[in-house]
């Protein structure tokens, strides 16, 4: 019998989890990246002074970061969520959004509103991608 060992993945390209969990897994050829919201990788501090579209690139710069540490791309995500603290901030988060995945396919997505973040932040992504014997 084949056993399903996970791993582990951290970088300090992204910022360090603010809680007990893992910036993300890989589970045979699939990576479960953690949500990310716009925290400096270096100092962790929150980005962007409440501007969306500051902290929507450094959410993506987060999310990316941690796929390469996981030997992945954009262009393998095949799912993300987006939560949104409000809902009117959709249109801008989705033009950052684009520029990050116009390549290939672009992945299944859910997007919601929720009340509150971490750290007071008004977005936050997570994702999962296929590695496809990348590794």
């Amino acid at each position: 019998m084949k056993t399903n060992q996970s791993l582990a993945i951290s970088t300090k390209s992204a910022p360090s989890p603010v809680g007990p969990y893992n910036q993300a897994v890989v589970a045979g050829e699939w990576v479960y990246c953690s949500g990310q919201i716009a925290l400096d990788p270096i100092n962790g501090e929150m980005v962007g002074n409440g501007n969306i579209e500051a902290e929507t690139r450094q959410v993506l710069n987060n999310l990316n970061a941690v796929l390469e540490a996981a030997n992945a791309r954009a262009e393998q995500v095949i799912k993300t969520t987006i939560y949104l603290i409000d809902l009117k901030d959709f249109s801008k988060v989705n033009a950052i959004y684009a520029e990050i995945f116009k390549n290939g396919v672009s992945p299944a997505r859910a997007c919601v509103e929720v009340s509150a973040l971490p750290k007071g932040a008004k977005v936050e992504i997570d994702c999962i991608a296929w590695l496809g014997g990348n590794q």
